[in-house]
């Protein structure tokens, strides 16, 4: 049965207390901290990159969760793997050939996750199964923070866990109290939040509340 693993969204911290930032997350009990990485290109907008990953990894053992949103994943698989990545995720709309991509993630010494955009068929990522330690089914289109929870990507989650019923399946976008029922419920244990962790008066209620509704509905199944 999978577990919960709460991921907060770095991208809603303070930047210019980043190391700061992520050692208050995992005192508040996350499990991974999400790095969200944005070229500009495949999304409009540009975040972080590989010399923030290595620089924060000199502060930290956590598992560093970085969700590439860029174009030709390929390019950077080194890169981050050297920088301390636990986790790379590219986009199955980015790439041609995700076998070979997650060989040479899996080859570099990391775990391979497989994001798939609101509108993308799941289907798209069913031949991967076997393959990607983790699915990342977005709940907002990729590019900005704090966009509204979508209610419709939860039947992409419900259909994985019931194909693929041992796999980390994470969600990522507008999560938050009034939602993550839903997101649980469909059989996501993986969630990432932002804006409903980092600006809340109390983050470790909220990490904690999160983990009891996914690890319940996992046991329920």
């Amino acid at each position: 049965m999978p577990i919960a693993k709460i991921s907060p969204s770095v991208l809603s911290s303070d930047f210019a207390q980043l190391g700061a930032e992520c050692e208050r997350m995992i005192k508040d009990g996350a499990d991974w901290l999400h790095m969200d990485v944005m070229d500009g290109h495949f999304v409009p907008n540009i975040t972080i990159g590989a010399p923030i990953i290595e620089s924060l990894r000199k502060h930290t053992d956590t598992f560093l969760d970085c969700h590439l949103m860029v174009e030709n994943p390929e390019k950077w698989v080194t890169d981050f793997a050297k920088a301390g990545a636990s986790m790379y995720t590219f986009h199955i709309e980015a790439t041609d050939n995700p076998v070979a991509l997650i060989n040479e993630i899996h080859q570099a010494g990391m775990k391979a996750g497989v994001a798939v955009k609101p509108r993308t068929p799941i289907e798209s990522v069913f031949d991967l199964g076997d393959k990607m330690d983790m699915c990342l089914v977005m709940t907002v289109e990729p590019g900005f923070g704090g966009q509204k929870f979508m209610a419709d990507c939860m039947p992409k989650v419900k259909v994985l866990r019931e194909k693929f019923p041992n796999l980390d399946i994470e969600v990522d976008g507008g999560l938050a109290l009034e939602n993550i029922d839903q997101a649980a419920d469909a059989g996501a244990n993986v969630i990432v939040a932002g804006t409903s962790i980092f600006k809340a008066e109390n983050p470790k209620t909220i990490i904690s509340t999160f983990r009891e509704k996914v690890n319940t509905a996992q046991l329920n199944k």
